[in-house]
């Protein structure tokens, strides 16, 4: 079983994990601070990839300036993303829950549960496996794990928190359990959270065909960026092997 990879090249460096456990889809998410990686960093790590015997390569969502060495080596577009931002000034109160359920800490035996929830909000190739949950709590020093829960969970947010930049890292809501509210009080306790934790700014994103998610967010005062995100593909069949 393939695990977490880093591949080199000088001071370059891309984080490299099997996609949702699949061995021969490689997920790659460049690490380190600017400059964004090279295209010769990007085609040394597609040969490491294909001599390790991946197939085919998806990116990490990646802003603007972090695509060009991607597209430069033969990358396309997957799927884009909106990318909203929220400067956590006037932040709404939480709102009533429907009787029987309330927000709390999220447990690790809450995560069976929790991934059932993921899987009916999302389609197939957004869904969480039991791998990407724990990266997701693990993506930033600092993160919030809530559920929205009766009898068993129904709802949950991850949030986290780098300096003073916060993240809504993921939020899903069963949809039989859609349109009660549940939404809007895991978002409204994350920027909470992170407003008592000196957070400046809280960002998002969502699918672009995800309507509903849109509305939920420019409800509760994020606003659209002018420059969204997105997730490349490769095939490595016609990629030589890194020498």
């Amino acid at each position: 079983m393939r695990g977490v990879d880093v591949v080199r090249r000088g001071p370059e460096r891309v984080r490299v994990v099997p996609w949702r456990g699949d061995p021969a889809v490689a997920h790659v998410t460049p690490l380190g601070e600017a400059p964004p990686v090279t295209a010769a960093m990007v085609r040394h790590c597609c040969g490491v990839l294909a001599e390790r015997g991946y197939h085919s390569v998806l990116t990490g969502a990646l802003a603007r300036r972090e695509q060009q060495g991607f597209l430069e080596d033969g990358f396309a577009v997957h799927e884009e993303l909106h990318l909203l931002a929220h400067d956590l000034d006037g932040l709404p109160e939480p709102p009533p829950l429907p009787g029987g359920v309330r927000l709390r800490r999220g447990h690790r035996w809450d995560r069976s549960r929790t991934l059932d929830v993921d899987r009916t909000a999302f389609p197939p190739f957004w869904r969480l496996d039991a791998t990407g949950l724990e990266e997701a709590l693990a993506a930033t020093p600092q993160a919030r794990y809530r559920v929205a829960a009766g009898r068993e969970v129904v709802g949950y947010a991850v949030a986290g928190r780098a300096g003073p930049r916060g993240y809504l890292q993921r939020l899903a809501v069963e949809p039989g359990a859609s349109g009660i509210g549940l939404g809007t009080a895991l978002v409204v306790d994350a920027l909470r959270w992170m407003q008592a934790r000196q957070v400046e700014r809280a960002v998002v994103n969502t699918q672009v065909a995800n309507e509903r998610a849109l509305r939920l967010y420019l409800h509760l005062g994020f606003r659209l960026q002018p420059s969204g995100l997105a997730v490349l593909t490769r095939p490595l069949a016609d990629h030589q092997p890194a020498r």
